[in-house]
């Protein structure tokens, strides 16, 4: 039998087919089976392009029991007018060696990214959560929080993010959806103030947050951006939190906080667990006296499982 060619998927056709999938259950699927051995993550590599031109960042992963695997290609383009960031993923049959899918990678990267933080607040989070703040407002943030929104019984919702005044009545027509509405504020500070669970989804490369800011009791979460280095907390703030990571392995090496406080003696053996670890229940359970901090670099295996339900998904609807 002829394998059909692969389908090419825009970013509204990614965006079409990720408002069916679950995208909180695929990342507790893949991190289980992570936890357990049985999905192996190779390493990000970095490639710098000549002349100073950019670079490219290849994130591959293996599904071994669906039968997969794929990779997403992420590159740094520098132009005349700027740097430009694309990414397309390939899904490829471990049966046939042949590509079952290309993808856009923005809406797919948006929504596993959201999802992988949902599934850390989900297990991190203090089971009487009710205030959550969000730092940021752009469409990762928006992910965040419909990932989120259903995971506690939040009473009280904050958006923060730089200049959020120019923007609060297009925000502000995004929000109507969420039950309870997102009080939009001006002030981090205020954002923050006794929130349970704080959510960074920023593409700053220095702190969003102070010590300060963090409380016992708190879970700061936080995503990776091009910036080299970048970090939304103190790498100072490690050594006084229960640190958690997406993957041991690899998130160490890369994160900007963690490669900045390792070179100040913190160290990676400090993490108490990561989603694999967390998503079977082998991490160690975080410290009520510290605030606690989740970390996300994005793995290949989460793109290729997202890749793999926009697959599912498109070859039902055929």
């Amino acid at each position: 039998m002829t394998q059909p060619p692969p389908a090419w998927l825009d970013a509204t056709a990614v965006l079409d087919r990720m408002r069916r999938i679950d995208a909180v259950a695929a990342m507790r699927e893949l991190f289980e089976a992570h936890g357990r051995g049985r999905v192996p993550q190779p390493p990000q590599v970095l490639t710098v392009l000549p002349d100073s031109r950019g670079d490219f960042i290849t994130y591959s992963g293996i599904l071994p029991e669906d039968g997969v695997l794929g990779v997403k290609v992420s590159p740094y383009v520098v132009t005349p007018s700027g740097g430009k960031v694309t990414a397309t993923t390939m899904l490829m049959s471990l049966e046939t060696g042949q590509p079952l899918l290309f993808c856009d990678s923005l809406a797919l990267t948006t929504e596993r990214t959201a999802a992988t933080t949902a599934l850390a607040v989900d297990l991190l989070a203090q089971s009487d959560a009710a205030n959550l703040a969000i730092i940021g407002s752009g469409p990762i943030a928006l992910a965040h929080l419909r990932h989120v929104l259903p995971l506690r019984p939040w009473r009280r919702i904050r958006i923060h993010s730089r200049n959020i005044s120019a923007k609060k009545e297009v925000l502000e027509a995004s929000l109507g959806e969420f039950q309870p509405v997102p009080e939009i504020v001006d002030d981090c500070s205020r954002a923050v103030a006794d929130a349970d669970v704080v959510l960074l989804c920023t593409s700053s490369g220095n702190p969003v947050l102070s010590m300060d800011h963090i409380k016992p009791g708190m879970l700061v979460t936080s995503i990776s951006t091009n910036v080299a280095r970048a970090h939304e907390v103190p790498p100072d703030a490690l050594a006084r939190m229960n640190v958690y990571c997406d993957d041991r392995s690899t998130t160490p090496l890369i994160a900007g906080e963690m490669v900045l406080a390792s070179e100040n003696g913190w160290s990676r053996d400090d993490i108490r667990g990561d989603l694999g670890e967390l998503a079977i229940g082998r991490a160690q359970a975080p410290s009520p006296d510290r605030a606690s901090f989740f970390r996300s670099m994005g793995l290949g295996i989460e793109d290729v499982k997202m890749a793999l339900e926009i697959h599912r998904v498109s070859s039902h609807a055929s």
